[in-house]
């Protein structure tokens, strides 16, 4: 679970692409927030408050979106939904705001991380990641900030399948076919698979 991430933003009114160029001109994003009620707010965010906000909660954390609208402030609590950037400049272009209710499950992907000296690693064999992500369910605020595998005990030859990934309580794994995250593989199997 991230920390709480605040990010101010102001309603806008206009709208097209060179009211756009303009607000990006000011060193802000312009953006929508919408939710599942039909709620569409046209907004623009700092640039810079954006980007680090990003850097914190990512496309998988909840953050509050305080949106200032005819001298009102209302928080919403919302995901990142998407970034456009610019082809070649560090530079944002648009943002959406996803709505979210924070009693209600969601599911979103979050990065797999391995820890442990793997046993069959130490006798020659190769750790091999299938899956860098998996997708998860679960209400907003707990979302965890990875899913960690521990690979200690696999032996050469051994995969584990998603079925038997630990998740933290309140997490379930999202998925239509048991598939393998991670396997150790035999050292001629992975030279065959370098020479394939």
């Amino acid at each position: 679970m991230s920390e709480q991430v605040n990010l101010i933003a102001s309603a806008r009114s206009i709208k097209g692409k060179t009211a756009s160029k303009a607000i990006r001109g000011q060193e802000l994003v312009p953006g929508i927030y919408y939710n599942g009620r039909g709620e569409n707010i046209m907004l623009q965010v700092p640039a810079l408050a954006l980007t680090k906000a990003y850097e914190k909660v990512g496309l998988s954390h909840v953050l509050t979106l305080k949106i200032e609208q005819d001298g009102v402030t209302a928080e919403k609590p919302s995901l990142i939904r998407e970034l456009k950037r610019h082809p070649y400049k560090r530079q944002i272009m648009h943002v959406d705001f996803l709505g979210i209710d924070l009693d209600k499950k969601i599911r979103v992907e979050i990065p797999v991380r391995i820890t442990g000296k793997c046993k069959g690693v130490v006798l020659g064999g190769q750790l091999t990641v299938f899956r860098e992500h998996l997708t998860i369910e679960c209400l907003p605020l707990n979302v965890p900030n990875s899913i960690v595998i521990d690979v200690t005990e696999m032996e050469i030859g051994q995969n584990l399948q998603v079925a038997d990934v630990k998740t933290p309580e309140g997490v379930g794994l999202v998925y239509d076919e048991n598939f393998s995250v991670v396997g150790v593989l035999a050292p001629e199997a992975e030279a065959e698979a370098s020479e394939g």
